[in-house]
């Protein structure tokens, strides 16, 4: 398995660009360039090469990485062009503290989380999902600020 192509200095039209040019000294440079589209294809499906569609133009799940990390220091945004993210199984909420929940910078109605450390039911089991709206985190059940 060739590299996928970092090389572009590999593309060369010097003996190509002028109908004087000798066919004779383009072969190297041909070849070079030919050796470069061989390494695309080879790379198709590979590590650190490039992701295998399907017949709906889709990347192949088994191609899709476990875990999306925003490289930027910013949020990560899904955005489809329905409006609507759909999991299709189970959504884990990493559990946090009401300090840790009212840290974050950037909330937002709408928001959801999980506080660990809100009474869930009268038995006394701990952490509840909860929504930001109007400045505080509030439980799902019963609207209650925490």
């Amino acid at each position: 398995m060739c590299a996928f192509p970092v090389n572009a200095n590999n593309i060369v039209t010097t003996n190509l660009d002028a109908g004087t040019d000798d066919p004779s000294a383009a072969r190297v440079n041909l070849k070079n360039a030919l050796d470069e589209i061989t390494n695309i294809i080879n790379a198709k499906g590979q590590a650190s090469g490039i992701a295998s569609l399907d017949s709906n133009t889709k990347i192949l799940a088994a191609e899709l990485p476990d875990e999306i990390n925003s490289s930027s220091g910013q949020s990560l945004t899904l955005d489809p062009n329905t409006g609507i993210v759909i999991v299709e199984d189970i959504l884990k909420l990493n559990p946090r503290t009401k300090s840790q929940l009212n840290a974050v910078s950037g909330l937002a109605d709408g928001m959801c989380a999980f506080a660990s450390d809100v009474d869930a039911d009268s038995a006394g089991a701990d952490g509840v999902p909860v929504y930001y709206r109007d400045g505080f985190w509030r439980t799902f059940s019963n609207n209650a600020i925490i």
